[in-house]
């Protein structure tokens, strides 16, 4: 069996990005349930509407994308994005006209 190495075209991270009605009740039930839902899975809010989460893998991230499926609520529209981690490396943030580096990717642990 070939080791795999954790590598920046390997490693993931997964968007999610939605626009969820919140005009009644209900609305904003399901809503909240499903920022629960995404924070639970290990997402961290980038924006409001907008949470992002590292995976490790390709096969790990697919298992993240069937939960953020079951959690959508039945109204509203969402969006699923993956990019590899040497594509992520490129991102630019800015608070106001300030840049600020990316994130820290979180810590892996490798076992042989």
């Amino acid at each position: 069996m070939s080791e795999v190495r954790l590598n920046a075209y390997r490693i993931m991270w997964l968007f999610v990005f939605f626009d969820l009605p919140t005009n009644t009740k209900t609305e904003r039930r399901h809503a909240t349930q499903f920022r629960k839902a995404l924070e639970k899975d290990g997402f961290s809010m980038m924006q409001y509407s907008v949470y992002v989460r590292h995976c490790p893998s390709k096969e790990n991230m697919e298992v993240h994308l069937r939960r953020v499926q079951k959690s959508m609520p039945p109204a509203g529209y969402t969006s699923i994005l993956s990019v590899t981690d040497k594509q992520y490396s490129e991102i630019r943030n800015y608070w106001g006209k300030s840049e600020r580096a990316r994130p820290e990717m979180p810590q892996q642990l490798e076992f042989f």
